[in-house]
């Protein structure tokens, strides 16, 4: 998944090759690392692998790895157009990733097939406000859908897009990008700039409330305009890293006005085999994987340093993503699942070879809390055919024995594991890593079993609340006689407990302020062709249409932390995959967004169904926004109504 720009890089770079290479050798032991591990990740070095939906080969492995990715290109939003628009497909994901015991990491990865051209276009397409409006709606449903998952979730934010964008814009954060000017209202604060552009995956995670979400931004190694992995290598590395991370800040990696900042980096040593590369394009791609090799070198240890380095700079951890599963008996060939096909590549054999636990731990020492493999390509090595000298899978026959040992304790912050030097920079690229594993490997788990919830750990027991995904049950209730509540725009829909009548709207008389919108959608109007409570409900037809139309209210005086109550009905026969009842903050409360999303099999047809949205405590009132999200299939025409909507 490396962009062209990457090579292109490579081939105006070969001139490295003829550079004289002297550094001076240094022993030391790398810096403390800096920042936290992610709340939700385990404080262990994680191992995970690329697997597609509906694959079961990491389940039926006997490995008990920890992570599994898959990306998620447009189009998922309705699988490709074989499903509803509504993120049905990666809710699947999530659920499959969750009940196998891993940690789903969707890798978002849509902006390079949106409409307008390729890679090159990166910076022309989010300045069209159409196509980021499109863009950031289906980002949301991603959002919304792993919150409902109620567990931790990586969410890793387009590879090398972030690269791109520096490199088209010169590097200038300030460049213009279509954010506000999408006419989300929970984008409405942040600047139309590229900064913007990458705060406002941390503001959408904050308006849904996504709280479990681990969100990572990509750093390519070629972003600064030299590729430090494999052909700038006698270049310093803090300058370039210098480059990257003043350009990142203000697009979340620095203090900013969503009050957040993304969780971690993630880095791709290579996206596909080294032999591949060799023996298709001829360009040699490959590190050195002696720990004495040259920082001023394509190396192994190069890459750990700048790791290092951006780990000092930002104060972030990494994930390493992507990583190549070639091996030496590979058969250097286009993989086609026969045995040893594909190319050959020492990445892996560096991470679980002879090494034991040294090059892990120079790793870990570096920032890194995750190594993540898969092919980014067709035609590359895979771990179901990976076989070694032994004739056994080899990334599985030795990651096995690691993980179900408990693996590798990660170094807190300020702190480095014991016996792995690293090699340092100097301010002039010279220095290896000349360490060696001093210490014995911590055999021990790390304290608790897998860290299946956020913040702690399962230890096998639930997460502490079932899953907000059903509707609460219908409603069969009668009309309440009570008089309107005319207070604060608001109206008395429902019965009343104990005498005193509940807020909310009835629509008795008119709309009372609601309005419909989108395509699905045509006007709602004040109906008595059915009621919940009293005579009339708003009426909600539907266009014909597919995709998603909202029928909502501006300013509803809702309490803070209070539970909204939604009553709906539905005919039998509906185009409606889903519903989202919903409330949304306005600047106050950050543009948070609180909603439960319904499938269709949850509700009842020809009834009252009644949906709740429970508000945070500390919500803000009145709110900008109370509505129900509707989707839909093309082709139907009917009507739904609300009525009775109370707090």
């Amino acid at each position: 998944m490396k962009p062209t720009l990457r090579r292109n890089l490579a081939v105006l770079a070969l001139a490295w090759l003829t550079a004289a290479v002297s550094p001076a050798l240094a022993q030391s032991q790398p810096p403390g690392v800096k920042g936290p591990v992610p709340t939700g990740m385990p404080n262990r070095l994680a191992v995970g692998l690329f697997e597609e939906a509906g694959q079961n080969w990491m389940r039926d492995s006997g490995v008990p790895w920890d992570v599994r990715y898959r990306y998620f290109t447009k189009g998922w939003v309705d699988n490709w157009g074989w499903g509803q628009p509504d993120g049905s497909w990666g809710k699947a994901f999530l659920d499959e990733s969750k009940t196998q015991g891993f940690i789903p990491a969707p890798v978002f990865y849509q902006l390079f097939a949106e409409p307008g051209g390729g890679e090159g276009e990166s910076l022309a397409k989010v300045q069209n406000a159409a196509t980021m409006r499109g863009y950031f709606g289906d980002l949301k449903i991603l959002l919304q859908r792993a919150k409902e998952l109620g567990k931790p979730v990586l969410l890793h934010i387009e590879p090398d897009a972030v690269g791109l964008l520096q490199f088209q814009t010169n590097s200038n954060p300030n460049a213009y990008a279509a954010v506000a000017a999408t006419g989300m209202p929970e984008l409405a604060s942040l600047p139309n700039t590229v900064a913007g552009w990458g705060l406002a995956f941390l503001q959408l995670r904050k308006s849904v409330g996504a709280n479990n979400v681990i969100l990572g931004i990509h750093i390519s190694a070629w972003a600064s305009g030299k590729d430090i992995s494999c052909c700038s290598v006698t270049d310093p590395l803090q300058p370039e890293v210098d480059k990257v991370v003043n350009f990142l800040k203000p697009l979340g990696l620095g203090t900013n006005v969503t009050g957040a900042t993304y969780d971690v980096l993630v880095g791709d040593p290579l996206d596909r085999d080294a032999d591949f590369y060799k023996l298709t394009r001829a360009q040699d791609v490959w590190w050195d994987a002696s720990d004495n090799a040259s920082i001023s070198s394509r190396s192994f240890n190069r890459y750990a340093q700048w790791l290092t380095l951006m780990n000092q700079t930002t104060g972030k951890r990494w994930v390493l993503w992507q990583i190549p599963l070639g091996n030496s008996q590979h058969r250097n060939i286009n993989n086609d699942g026969s045995t040893r096909a594909g190319y050959r590549d020492n990445r892996t054999e560096y991470f679980f070879g002879t090494s034991g636990d040294a090059h892990r731990r120079k790793f870990a020492n570096t920032g890194v809390i995750a190594l993540l493999f898969g092919a980014g390509a067709g035609g590359q090595s895979s771990y179901p055919n990976d076989l070694g000298a032994d004739g056994q899978p080899y990334l599985k026959t030795h990651a096995a024995p690691f993980l179900l040992a408990g693996g590798l304790t990660l170094p807190a912050t300020g702190t480095t594991l014991p016996g792995s030097g690293g090699g340092t920079d100097g301010g002039s690229g010279g220095g290896t890593d000349a360490g060696t594993d001093a210490g014995t490997r911590d055999g021990g788990s790390d304290g608790g079993t897998r860290d299946g919830g956020v913040g702690g750990t399962d230890a096998g027991t639930s997460d502490g609340g079932t899953r907000d995904g059903g509707v609460g049950g219908t409603d069969a209730g009668t009309s309440d006689g009570g008089t309107r509540d005319g207070g604060s725009g608001g109206t008395d829909a429902g019965t009343s407990d104990g005498g005193s009548a509940a807020r909310g709207y009835g629509f008795e008389s008119s709309t009372e302020g609601w309005s419909s919108s989108g395509a699905p959608l045509k006007a709602a109007t004040s109906s008595t062709a059915r009621a919940q409570a009293g005579t009339r409900s708003l009426a909600v037809p539907f266009s014909g249409t597919s995709g998603t139309g909202v029928a909502s209210v501006l300013t509803a005086p809702v309490p803070r932390g209070a539970t909204v109550t939604f009553r709906v009905w539905i005919p039998s026969g509906s185009g409606i995959t889903a519903i989202q009842p919903f409330a949304l903050e306005g600047e106050p409360g950050g543009w948070r967004y609180t909603g439960r999303w319904t499938a269709m099999g949850s509700l009842q047809t020809g009834t009252w169904n009644t949906v709740t949205v429970a508000l945070p405590t500390n919500s803000t009132t009145p709110l900008y926004q109370l509505g129900v999200e509707f989707t839909t299939n093309s082709g139907w025409t009917g009507t739904v109504h609300l009525d009775a909507i109370t707090w």
